[in-house]
């Protein structure tokens, strides 16, 4: 049986423990050196991309000279390819390549990799030429289908990129994969800076494309690895655990290990490319009932439904745990963007948990919503301009009234400024005002907005795709600056019922159709009812500008 698939009928008796890394007892609060930026300009003998430090330096802003040298080193090595050369000479060639490309500039690596995606591409002459040759029908039968066998081999070779053979040498150095991943990082971020750009697009894309599909198959699930990530976990590794963390950012080492303490659960995906380098962090809390807040989950190294003096406070009592909240999951690798690592350590955990505590029955996500904030700015500038209607007449009063003006174009300006502190929050009568409008609008984002037939926002994308239903919208669920900022502190609940989630993952992946809760849908329709293009809207001249749209650039976070 596949371990992956979130079933009822999974064995736990026979359950794989996840190895948990514990390998010291007492821990130094001392910052960790992150190290230089690469070796000293007096090359080594044998330099190495790796080990990296806890997380990927920042690229060089300064010209290092070295590009012309990078480059030569590469056709250096692509020159011995086809030749008797020992593969040890290859090797030592391409170490130089590393070398050279760890020293380059931001822009000196963006020009390093144009010209790999334009001088080392498929050979177009000579696939020209094998299509001519292609073998003739009035062949004997057999005879016929082994020369177009031998041709098609030919063809296939031809069609391959010289960079492909560049990626797979790099791949068997010590540290080469990590070092792709890397470089995918740069090359991500040069393919949207020359979007502009057809030619340069193109050759950038399908340069991505070949490297993202050598990736894919380096990191399959079966090649990965589940830890544990406990308090006496490596000092390093709690380190990078709390440096990546993208969701809800680490305060502190004391608020590190009340994160992986008591009725908290870290588990990571690594490689045995990358050892020391989690590649996904996922952070569970354990609890009786369904978290609609994260000031309980960050405050409190206990579950909040219960009464603490009834807990001890060394130990977990698994007869108050039957609920698992994945409250932050973050893909540390920008170079590992768009394979897929987060859904199966999901479907792992859950499958570890299920087999510590027999008895839990309820999986759930309390998620952010990251471009919510962004997305309702635009509509209220459409809004302003009198094009869609976004608020009932009742809570256009009201908000009016709190904001001291009488015309509806200005709530919404002043609504767009009030977004962009924090310190509307702190008006009750203002926060209750808009409670229901913001929820409401909230669940036709998440619910009704689409993007290539599938939900805009990408957390919602990546549970639904899992197979979770979209089950509640909580209000003022992360006040923090960040939550109040991305989305006026609206999280969601996406509820994994594991005999359902194959069906939905397949009901969503085929036909795009989102499965919600009731409350979900009724709030989205209650928008719908809102939300009505205004027939009447003044002449264009009198019109705002179009606002911008919603950018999501590589550095994006989940």
């Amino acid at each position: 049986m596949d371990p992956l698939r979130l079933s009822t009928s999974l064995p736990r008796c026979k359950s794989a423990p996840i190895p948990i890394v514990a390998v010291r007892r007492n821990i130094t609060l001392v910052p960790i050196s992150l190290g230089s930026l690469g070796p000293p300009l007096d090359r080594p003998l044998t330099p190495s991309p790796m080990p990296s430090p806890p997380s990927s330096p920042p690229l060089p802003s300064s010209p290092s000279g070295l590009v012309q040298a990078a480059r030569e080193a590469l056709s250096k090595a692509v020159s011995k390819r086809d030749s008797k050369t020992s593969v040890l000479a290859i090797d030592e060639d391409m170490r130089d390549v590393c070398y050279y490309y760890s020293q380059l500039g931001t822009e000196e690596r963006s020009d390093f990799l144009i010209h790999m995606a334009t001088l080392f591409s498929t050979n177009h002459t000579a696939v020209e030429q094998l299509i001519q040759q292609k073998p003739q029908v009035d062949i004997d039968g057999n005879k016929m289908e082994a020369q177009r066998l031998r041709w098609e081999d030919r063809l296939r070779q031809a069609i391959q990129p010289t960079y492909h053979w560049i990626f797979s040498q790099i791949s068997r150095l010590s540290g080469g994969v990590k070092f792709l991943v890397d470089m995918r990082q740069d090359l991500l971020t040069t393919l949207y800076t020359k979007a502009s750009d057809v030619f340069l697009a193109a050759a950038l894309k399908t340069l991505d494309s070949t490297l993202r599909e050598l990736l894919s198959l380096w990191f399959t699930v079966g090649l990965l690895n589940v830890q544990r990530i406990t308090w006496e976990s490596p000092c390093n590794m709690l380190q990078k655990v709390s440096e990546y963390e993208a969701v809800h950012p680490v305060r502190n080492w004391t608020d590190l290990k009340r994160r992986v303490g008591l009725y908290r659960r870290c588990f990571i995906f690594t490689h045995s490319c990358m050892p020391n380098e989690p590649l996904v962090v996922l952070h569970i809390f354990l609890t009786s009932e369904i978290a609609c807040s994260m000031a309980k989950i960050l405050k409190t190294s206990r579950t909040p439904s219960l009464d603490e003096s009834s807990m001890k406070k060394d130990c977990e009592d698994p007869s108050l745990i039957n609920t698992a909240i994945f409250y932050s999951i973050t893909s540390t690798q920008k170079g590992l963007k768009g394979i897929e690592l987060g859904n199966y350590l999901i479907k792992r955990v859950v499958h570890e948990l299920r087999a510590e505590f027999p008895h839990m029955t309820q999986f759930s996500s309390l998620s952010p919503i990251p471009l919510y904030v962004k997305w309702l700015s635009a509509l209220m500038i459409r809004a302003e301009r009198g094009e869609q209607s976004i608020f009932t007449s009742d809570e256009l009063s009201e908000l009016r009234k709190h904001l001291g003006t009488e015309s509806d174009s200005n709530v919404y300006e002043r609504l767009r400024k009030l977004f962009t502190t924090n310190g509307w929050v702190e008006e009750e009568e203002l926060v209750n005002t808009l409670q229901m409008p913001l929820m409401r609008l909230c669940a036709h984002y998440l619910y009704n907005e689409k993007l290539r037939g599938y939900a805009l926002d990408g957390v919602a994308n990546f549970h639904l795709k899992n197979g979770a239903m979209m089950w509640r919208i909580n209000w003022m669920a992360d006040r923090s600056p960040r939550g109040l900022a991305n989305s006026c502190g609206l999280m969601v609940n996406y509820r994994y019922f594991l005999e359902d989630c194959e069906s939905q993952s397949r009901t969503y992946l085929e036909s795009s159709r989102i499965v919600a809760s009731d409350t979900v849908v009724s709030l989205a329709r209650a928008a719908d009812e809102v939300m009505k293009v205004n027939t009447t809207s003044p002449p264009s001249s009198a019109r705002s500008p179009t606002p911008p749209l919603i950018t999501v650039t590589p550095d994006s976070k989940m």
